[in-house]
């Protein structure tokens, strides 16, 4: 199995682009993660679900956590409020690394490798040509693990 086989189409989102709409792509999809790509349609960045909850988390109760249990529901439930005029770029954290990228020829093992090397939901498969950078796809985490069980007879 190479890269370019296992990719998939996925959802991205610009680095410009509203947070709320972020939040709603991840929420609706039911995904780990989106793929962030710059202007030119490159790889920039991958916002986890969980970078995106830690947005809405109020600082204070990230330093404590226990003073979660004494905001009240009503409060609690407006949490989304956070990202109201913020960008996708506002919510990735300061040391987010560079997206893991594979190229269209690497192999199963060589994908699982760099995802585990990195700890990343999803690597972007990248074609770079003389004309710029394609985006392929993307494989997940779970999407890869699906296909190595699948070749393993285990599915």
């Amino acid at each position: 199995m190479r890269a370019r086989d296992m990719a998939v189409e996925y959802e991205t989102v610009g680095v410009n682009s509203d947070a709320i709409d972020a939040a709603r792509l991840l929420a609706e999809h039911r995904l780990p993660g989106l793929l962030v790509v710059d202007d030119n349609g490159s790889p920039a960045a991958i916002l986890p679900a969980s970078q995106m909850i830690k947005v809405l988390v109020p600082g204070y109760v990230i330093e404590d956590p226990t003073l979660a249990s004494v905001v009240d529901e009503r409060h609690a439930d407006r949490l989304c409020q956070a990202l109201a005029g913020l960008k996708v770029r506002d919510c990735l954290s300061r040391t987010t690394p560079a997206p893991p990228v594979a190229a269209p020829d690497d192999t199963a093992l060589e994908v699982a490798a760099l995802m585990a090397e990195v700890r990343s939901p999803l690597v972007a498969v990248v074609d770079k040509a003389k004309d710029g950078t394609h985006l392929l796809g993307v494989i997940t985490a779970s999407h890869l693990l699906e296909r190595l069980l699948s070749a393993a007879g285990e599915s």
